[in-house]
């Protein structure tokens, strides 16, 4: 009963992942996601107590879902570059995984002060997961000693945050995980001649 239980709640969570893409949240109904799912309306009431319930509950389940995966990419690498680009590589590549979810938090997540609350707790581990990464970059002499960690620790986020963001926008026309070793290129080497 449990895992037929669990069947429904995930076949609900996802039906409600591409309503939401594609509608939009405000405009996305019950009934939608209900006839996506293959369920009555009422069973989704079962599981969640409104539409904005559903939402928050997509975004909770993804964002742990995406972070214990980016934190075993990360956790392969053998040193700190490595480790950055594992952990770039896999935050593109979930996203690409699942269009819907990219979808979603481009559009929506932002506008829902609830789920904001929500994402600054995994955000907080993201940023002190690059803390990391980049305090073991700086011992092993592969990162420079001068850098404000606190402002290179967000450059990655929010480059992140407009690739995929153009990717969603290009409706996802291309490899979007090609473009993370030139993003990690770009990071490591800046801009200047040299």
């Amino acid at each position: 009963m449990q895992k037929n239980k669990s069947e429904k709640y995930n076949k609900i969570l996802d039906s409600a992942g591409a309503v939401f893409a594609q509608f939009g949240f405000y405009k996305a109904t019950i009934s939608q996601i209900a006839s996506r799912a293959g369920v009555a309306d009422g069973t989704v009431y079962l599981y969640f107590k409104n539409k904005e319930d559903i939402l928050y509950q997509f975004i909770s389940f993804k964002t742990n879902s995406v972070f214990k995966k980016i934190n075993a990419a990360v956790e392969k690498g053998r040193n700190a570059e490595e480790k950055l680009r594992q952990l770039i590589r896999s935050h593109m590549d979930e996203f690409q995984k699942d269009k819907n979810m990219a979808i979603i938090f481009q559009s929506e997540v932002r506008y829902f002060r609830d789920i904001q609350f929500q994402i600054k707790d995994i955000s907080k581990m993201y940023l002190e997961l690059l803390s990391d990464i980049i305090e073991q970059g700086q011992i092993e002499g592969a990162f420079r000693q001068d850098l404000f960690v606190g402002l290179v620790k967000r450059f990655i986020p929010g480059a992140v945050e407009g690739v995929i963001s153009t990717w969603v926008s290009a409706d996802g026309g291309y490899d979007l995980v090609s473009m993370a070793d030139p993003l990690v290129d770009l990071y490591l080497t800046g801009i200047r001649e040299q």
